[in-house]
């Protein structure tokens, strides 16, 4: 069919299979879990064990981490406020692709302020965005300081590092709170677990014809 409407800038994207053909497929519905904390609270160890849980249960996810994210797409960028806005920006874009797939997408990012988190929940859609805040107090992060980054910044040979020479700002109504000071890895993810099944599972959709997607 020809689009001939010349606002229609995107004519593609009413033909393209819709998210719920995705999701329909995969048996299950896309969301974005968000880790949000300074270096070393935990944040990967975390992800990295709930995508396995999530997989052992039969659910399709992407983790995205500086890994793979700062050595690939967005290894142009520093650690300015600018460049870590793009950070930001680009990651929830790319994370918006993967739920429009019907993927779970486990983010692990400082993302330091509101600001930056407030962004990506409104590119990524606040009813798919799960924020995650992964409390751990920063003389826990520092003793654990497993890539000696904490000890570079307080001898000034990293600039602008979280929680040093950089503030990080607590986030004001997170999804969900976890001290990995405090609690196990199975405690913390028996927590998420909890927050997250009746997100991501479509089979409760087959058996209620009222959606159990927790709003959040």
């Amino acid at each position: 069919m020809q689009h001939n409407n010349p606002n229609h800038i995107y004519p593609i994207f009413d033909r393209m299979l819709a998210r719920e053909d995705k999701e329909n497929l995969l048996k299950q519905h896309g969301a974005m879990i968000w880790f949000t904390g300074l270096s070393g609270s935990g944040k990967s160890t975390l992800a990295i064990a709930l995508e396995r849980e999530l997989h052992q249960r039969g659910y399709l996810c992407r983790i995205l981490d500086g890994d793979n994210i700062r050595c690939g797409i967005n290894n142009n960028l520093g650690f300015s406020a600018e460049d870590r806005t793009e950070n930001i920006r680009r990651i929830a874009e790319i994370g918006k692709l993967f739920i429009d797939s019907g993927i779970i997408t486990i983010a692990a990012f400082i993302s330091p302020n509101n600001d930056l988190r407030e962004m990506a929940a409104g590119i990524i859609g606040k009813d798919d965005f799960l924020e995650i805040y992964v409390s751990t107090p920063l003389a826990a992060c520092e003793q654990r300081d497993v890539k000696g980054l904490y000890a570079k910044a307080r001898k000034g040979e990293i600039k602008e590092f979280t929680g040093i020479s950089s503030p990080f700002e607590a986030p004001e109504h997170p999804t969900l709170t976890l001290d990995t000071s405090q609690l196990s890895i199975k405690e913390s993810i028996d927590r998420l677990l909890e927050l997250i099944l009746p997100q991501i599972d479509a089979k409760r959709d087959e058996s209620n014809p009222v959606s159990s997607k927790k709003q959040v």
